[in-house]
């Protein structure tokens, strides 16, 4: 009997002292993507945020479902292929690509209607959908896409683009924004708000911007918004955002480690909310 007793107690400890692993599927673009491949940064970063939010909470196990480039409606469109899995918790980082590729955002009664990949409000219903029928009881957490400024590619400088301080097609990035937090709030989630509450901002981005300047011909370093509209051409110019210019991107559009950490950081605190990990830190 003492004996039985004494293994009751031992396996009561030995399950209160295991940890919980808490499984994470991030799903995004990019910004997501890059956590593993640094190689496509110019190893202008040596970790994500979803490898820093790891290295903090070990028992944390991620999976990375970032799609270089995609939209939310790219991202719908392909759901019963990407391999998704029962995950005790999804974030979802998406509509930066939406915005800068013109797709129609919609409204929410597209979302609560389930109208499909045509707007970015139908899209999210169609990711959410797939989520709740992987796991009913799973934490969902949406992230609204962080500003952006004049983002130049660092592997192919033809591959550039203008920030979010003036609209694309008709859209401004911040509209995608609040259609997340409008989803959100429609569905009862919790919301991390890169666009407005995240401190990163059009302005810090980057540093500076380094184009020649049209009056002496050379290079100098301009601050926002003073490069707005000044030319960059990528078959001569050499690239705008040297090492010296990161600020919270790299490339006007993805995250240095300084933003990856910013990122982490309100991920950890959007954890702690939902009881997913203890505020003590490994």
């Amino acid at each position: 009997m003492k004996i039985r007793l004494i293994m009751l107690v031992f396996l009561c400890q030995f399950i209160a002292c295991t940890p919980h692993v808490v499984t994470w599927t991030a799903i995004g673009d990019s910004i997501t993507y890059l956590n593993d491949h640094h190689d496509e940064t110019g190893f202008r970063i040596t970790s994500g945020y979803l490898a820093m939010v790891s290295a903090k909470y070990p028992d944390i196990k991620y999976i990375n479902q970032g799609h270089n480039g995609w939209t939310t409606p790219g991202i719908a469109k392909e759901i019963e292929n990407l391999g998704l899995v029962k995950s005790d918790v999804y974030t979802v980082l998406l509509g930066t690509n939406d915005w800068w590729s013109g797709w129609p955002l919609g409204t929410l009664s597209d979302y609560i209607n389930n109208t499909g990949v045509n707007t970015t409000y139908g899209a999210y219903r169609i990711i959410i959908n797939k989520l709740r029928n992987l796991n009913p009881v799973a934490k969902i957490v949406l992230i609204t896409p962080m500003q952006r400024t004049d983002f130049v590619y660092i592997a192919d400088a033809y591959n550039n683009a203008y920030g979010c301080y003036k609209p694309k097609n008709g859209q401004e990035l911040s509209q995608f924004a609040d259609a997340i937090r409008e989803i959100g709030t429609h569905e009862h989630f919790n919301v991390i708000d890169l666009y407005y509450k995240s401190g990163m901002t059009v302005e810090n981005m980057v540093k500076f911007k380094r184009v020649k300047d049209a009056a002496s011909g050379g290079y100098r370093n301009f601050k926002y918004p003073d490069y707005i509209g000044i030319p960059f051409h990528p078959a001569t110019d050499a690239y705008p955002y040297p090492i010296e210019a990161i600020g919270y991107t790299y490339d006007g559009l993805h995250p240095s480690d300084k933003g990856n950490m910013v990122i982490a950081r309100m991920i950890i605190n959007e954890f702690k909310n939902l009881g997913l990990i203890q505020n003590s830190a490994h």
